[in-house]
């Protein structure tokens, strides 16, 4: 019998596959490399997602005890305020508990998802071996921010939710109440607050997009997450120097509360056209140079 002589580059072994036509290793796909579940779940088992949903589930109901305990209100003119309002129904309630927490609680939370993602990599020092995975960068911003950001929306519906929920059991179910003491159908109510959400993620965006500029900077997750919420800190007190004039009209913050327009019985859309639009802007050229700045970082961590 004939023998067959099979090539190989050691005893045993058969030749290596050769490489792709953009000289990449055989099989390899960049479109496969950090799928967004792997990092989806690599995020929620982070100690800072359950801690800060966990917060976000339990502030509602801290806030129907401290109703609960300081008693009723109720409105004391004919233009109530939302505080006035709070514990006539549960659409009321969740509108109080949004006003009071989108200023501040809100933020930490979304520059918390977007301004950690990248950094606490590079703290870890793990980001030069995802890249060294390899995972294209652009790839690895983007699938990092998709999840950051699906977590910073997921994060501002829970409280209203949860809310609309403790409402419920504490105050009961019922139309909603406006700014100028009229009442509002729920089902015309609930379109109304979906809104009022839209547009406080929307708001939301310029922090977003801060944090993560930051996270891609920096290798301190504090110093993304403290430097976006800076941002707001120093907005918010140079929103009230009335001295600015029309300049603080192009203050991240200075239309955050522009929902409020929502609750007059007729919708007033131009703060919230003026908002979103400012708010679109920003984190549009936040996110840009944090692309410029990634794809041009020397990965050391």
């Amino acid at each position: 019998m004939t023998d067959i002589a099979v090539p190989s580059t050691a005893e045993g072994m058969p030749p290596p596959r050769p490489p792709g036509r953009d000289g990449s290793a055989p099989g390899y796909d960049p479109r496969r490399t950090l799928p967004l579940r792997v990092e989806a779940v690599r995020q929620f088992r982070r100690r800072r997602t359950l801690v800060t949903f966990g917060i976000l589930l339990v502030l509602p109901w801290i806030l129907v005890l401290a109703f609960k305990l300081g008693g009723d209100p109720g409105p004391d003119n004919n233009a109530p305020g939302l505080v006035d309002v709070a514990t006539t129904s549960a659409l009321n309630f969740a509108l109080f508990a949004l006003f009071v927490s989108s200023g501040f609680l809100l933020v930490v939370a979304v520059a918390l998802f977007c301004g950690d993602t990248v950094a606490s990599e590079a703290g870890w020092s793990s980001l030069r071996y995802l890249l060294a995975a390899p995972v294209p960068r652009v790839r690895l911003l983007r699938q990092k921010l998709t999840v950051a950001l699906a977590y910073a929306t997921a994060a501002v519906i829970t409280l209203p939710a949860m809310s609309l929920l403790a409402g419920t059991v504490a105050f009961g179910w019922g139309p909603a109440t406006l700014l100028t003491g009229r009442t509002l159908a729920t089902g015309p109510a609930l379109n109304r607050m979906a809104l009022i959400v839209a547009y406080a993620l929307i708001s939301q965006l310029v922090v977003a997009a801060l944090a993560f500029l930051l996270s891609v900077t920096t290798d301190s997750p504090l110093g993304a997450v403290g430097g976006a919420v800076g941002l707001v800190i120093v907005s918010n007190i140079l929103d009230a120097v009335t001295a600015l004039g029309s300049w603080r009209d192009f203050l991240p913050t200075h239309w955050m509360y522009a929902w409020m327009d929502v609750l007059q019985p007729d919708i007033v859309w131009t703060g919230m056209a003026k908002g979103a639009s400012l708010s679109l802007t920003y984190a549009l050229l936040f996110l840009a140079l944090a692309v410029r700045r990634f794809r041009t970082r020397d990965i050391t961590s």
